[in-house]
């Protein structure tokens, strides 16, 4: 399955899909060890979707950038690719406006991810899952939130497979080899079973982020599962 914005497309053969990707791409210290040498920070973006299938973006988490930008992105993009955009809590009150942007991303749009940082608030949750058809990964800092159902959503992090996708951070660089087999061999049940996974390593300046993204990537390929 591939989620797309608001809709859940099943794969032909029923096995879920990877999105691996970074928390991020626009860095030039990722040059030359990732970009090749002398590419133009504009054709960064380009570069990164022609090894990856997916990014979560981040700079939505600061300020909501204009419709052509997001129209810009998509078209630098291959149809396959997707972009996770993240969306802080303070831009609810506006999110009307902020899904009619992030929707110019197409069939590009993935699960937003959505971040909380205050207590558990029902109400809130209510709201956000009442407000908008996108796919949602919800990012609950405050540990009050732990026991809460939080619907058709899924929590990042949470590894099983009760949702129709799976929302992964990986924050503790580096990764050896054997813990990107060890992820790997966690990964491949859940796209047997037909539950989408984006997975994202954050960004550090080396490029060891898209490098492990790839391996990891690699690592699901050869147990047989196809990447999207």
């Amino acid at each position: 399955m591939a989620a797309t914005g608001s809709r859940v497309e099943r794969s032909p053969d029923g096995t879920g899909s990877l999105y691996v990707g970074t928390s991020g791409w626009s860095y030039p210290s990722w040059r030359p060890g990732f970009y090749p040498a002398g590419l133009r920070n504009e054709d960064f973006l380009r570069s990164y979707a022609e090894r990856l299938p997916s990014v979560e973006l981040n700079t939505t988490g600061y300020r909501l950038p204009g419709e052509q930008q997001f129209e810009h992105w998509a078209e630098q993009t291959p149809p396959a690719f997707r972009f996770a955009p993240k969306l802080p809590q303070r831009s609810l009150r506006s999110l009307g406006t902020w899904e009619e942007r992030v929707r110019l991303l197409g069939g590009r749009l993935g699960p937003l991810r959505v971040v909380i940082e205050s207590p558990r608030d029902e109400g809130l949750l209510a709201l956000l899952l009442g407000s908008t058809g996108l796919s949602l990964a919800l990012d609950l800092r405050h540990e009050s939130w732990r026991e809460v159902d939080v619907g058709a959503a899924v929590r990042v992090n949470d590894w099983s497979a009760n949702g129709p996708f799976c929302y992964l951070r990986f924050r503790e660089p580096p990764y050896a080899d054997d813990e990107l087999r060890a992820l790997a061999e966690q990964i491949r049940p859940l796209l047997a079973s037909g539950v989408d996974v984006y997975a994202y390593f954050r960004h550090e300046d080396p490029p060891t982020a898209p490098i492990a993204a790839q391996r990891l990537r690699e690592l699901v390929v050869a147990g047989g599962i196809e990447p999207p």
